[in-house]
C-alpha cells in the first residue's frame, strides 16, 4: 500500500456545470506545471479529484506544500488509494492513524462520501462501521464537532480514497480560465494582495512596475522583482515590466502646479498601464487602490484618474477593504515581509504636503493641455523593460 498525494477540487469548479470542463481542464494542466522537478509514478485525473504517486515517497510533503499555492483545490492531503472493500480502507485507517505522534487521549470522527452509489453501503453506515472500528482499536473518543482527527474516506467507483485531516487549499478557480490583466505593481503592501485575489478568480497577470531610478535609489526595482517571484508561486509563469517613471516627473515637476502632481503622475501612469496591457493581449487593468485610503484614493480623484483610460476596464479588488484586511492578507500569501521593506515610491517624489484631494476633471485637462501626453507615454513605453518568471524552476 504506496501513499499517495490526493487533490480534492470540489469548490466553485462544481458549480460550473456546462463549462465545468474547461475548469477542470486548466487545473490538470496547472497540476501537471506544478510536478515539474518530481519523478512520477501515477497520475490519475478522476471527474473532481487527482491522485499522484511518486518513484520516491520521500518527496511527497515537499510535493504538498506546493500545492499550498494552487488556485481551484479545496482539500489536499497524504492518503492511500485501496479496494473498494471494508477490510482495505480499514488498513489504510489504521496506517493513517497509527502515523499520527501520540493519540492519547485524542478524539476523531469518520466523514464519508460516495462520489459513486456503486458501493453497497451508504454513507452513514460506512461512518457507523469505521466509527466502531477506531474507537475498539485505538481507544479513541467520538467527536463529531471538534475531533481531533478527521478520518476522509471517500467511495468512488472501483476504488476507496482514504486520508486523515486533509489541508485545507486556497479554493477559488483555476489561474488561467479567466484571461489576462494587467497589474499595476508597486512596492507595497496592497497591490500584491489584489494581484493574488484576481488570481484567485482565475485570472493570469501582467505585472508592471514604474520606478524613479536614477532620481532615487533602485530598492522599488528589487521588491518588485521579489514579489513578482513570490507571485509566480500562484500562476507559474509571470512577465514583470518595469516602466522608467523619472522623465514624465521631470517634466510635470518643471510645468504642473504642486498640488495636481500626484493625480497628474496616477494618470501618466494608467495610460501607460493601458497601452502596455493592450499591447500584451490584457483586458483590463488592476490596481491596489482602497477608497479614501491616501489623497489620490478620494472618490473624486479616482473618477479624474479614470478618465484617462480609453479602452479598458479598471479593477479594483480591494476598493472597500480597510488596511488592516489587507495586511493580513498580505501575511496569508508571504508578500508583507518584502512589502514593509523602506524604498522610496515613485508616487510620493516631490509630492506638496497639502495635495488636492478634490480634484477637478476640466482643471486637470487644462494643466495637461499643455503637454505632449502621447509623446511622453510613448517614449516611457519604449524604454520599459520585460523580465520573465517560472515557477517551479
Amino acid at each position: 500500500m504506496d501513499p499517495i498525494l490526493i487533490l480534492k477540487y470540489y469548490h466553485e469548479i462544481v458549480l460550473k456545470k456546462g463549462n465545468r470542463h474547461l475548469f477542470i481542464r486548466q487545473l490538470h494542466e496547472n497540476i501537471n506545471k506544478i510536478l515539474n522537478g518530481f519523478e512520477v509514478k501515477s497520475l490519475k485525473h478522476g471527474p473532481m479529484v487527482t491522485t499522484i504517486s511518486l518513484n520516491y515517497e520521500s518527496d511527497l510533503e515537499n510535493l504538498k506544500e506546493r500545492f499550498a499555492s494552487l488556485h481551484g483545490i479545496e482539500k489536499f492531503s497524504i492518503g492511500y488509494r485501496v479496494e473498494l472493500d471494508l477490510d482495505s480502507i480499514k488498513a489504510a485507517t489504521s496506517k493513517l492513524i497509527e502515523d499520527i505522534d501520540d493519540i492519547e487521549g485524542l478524539s476523531f470522527k469518520i466523514r464519508t462520501s460516495r462520489t459513486d452509489k456503486v458501493f453497497h453501503l451508504k454513507s452513514s453506515e460506512v461512518n457507523e462501521i469505521m466509527g466502531d472500528f477506531v474507537r475498539e482499536n485505538y481507544n479513541l473518543k467520538v467527536n463529531l464537532t471538534n475531533p481531533n482527527i478527521i478520518v476522509n474516506i471517500q467511495l468512488l467507483r472501483n476504488n476507496a480514497l482514504v486520508s486523515v485531516n486533509d489541508d485545507i487549499g486556497i479554493g477559488g478557480m483555476p489561474v488561467g480560465v479567466g484571461g489576462l490583466l494587467a497589474m499595476m505593481l508597486s512596492g507595497g503592501i496592497d497591490s500584491p494582495v489584489a494581484a493574488q485575489m484576481m488570481m484567485n478568480r482565475g485570472a493570469k497577470i501582467l505585472f508592471i512596475h514604474f520606478h524613479s531610478y536614477p532620481l532615487v535609489d533602485g530598492t522599488s526595482k528589487e521588491k518588485a522583482k521579489e514579489l513578482t517571484k513570490l507571485l509566480s508561486r500562484y500562476q507559474f509563469d509571470s512577465t514583470l515590466l518595469m516602466v522608467p517613471f523619472s522623465q514624465i516627473q521631470q517634466r510635470l515637476i518643471v510645468s504642473t502646479p504642486p498640488e495636481y502632481r500626484v493625480i497628474l503622475y496616477r494618470r501618466f501612469m494608467i495610460r501607460i498601464t493601458e497601452l502596455l496591457a493592450i499591447r500584451y493581449g490584457a483586458k483590463a487593468i488592476v490596481t491596489g487602490e482602497s477608497l479614501g485610503q491616501v489623497s489620490s484614493q478620494t472618490i473624486e480623484n479616482i473618477s479624474v484618474i479614470d478618465k484617462a483610460v480609453k479602452e479598458l476596464p479598471i479593477i479594483r479588488p480591494l476598493i472597500g477593504m480597510d488596511k488592516n484586511s489587507i495586511v493580513n492578507a498580505a501575511r496569508r500569501i508571504g508578500s508583507y515581509p518584502v512589502s514593509i521593506i523602506p524604498d522610496q515610491d515613485c508616487c510620493s517624489l516631490f509630492v506638496p504636503k497639502h495635495p488636492v484631494t478634490k480634484g477637478k476633471l476640466k482643471s486637470v485637462e487644462a494643466i495637461e493641455g499643455n503637454l505632449s501626453i502621447w509623446n511622453m507615454v510613448e517614449e516611457a513605453v519604449a524604454i520599459t523593460e520585460s523580465i520573465d518568471f517560472r515557477w517551479p524552476n
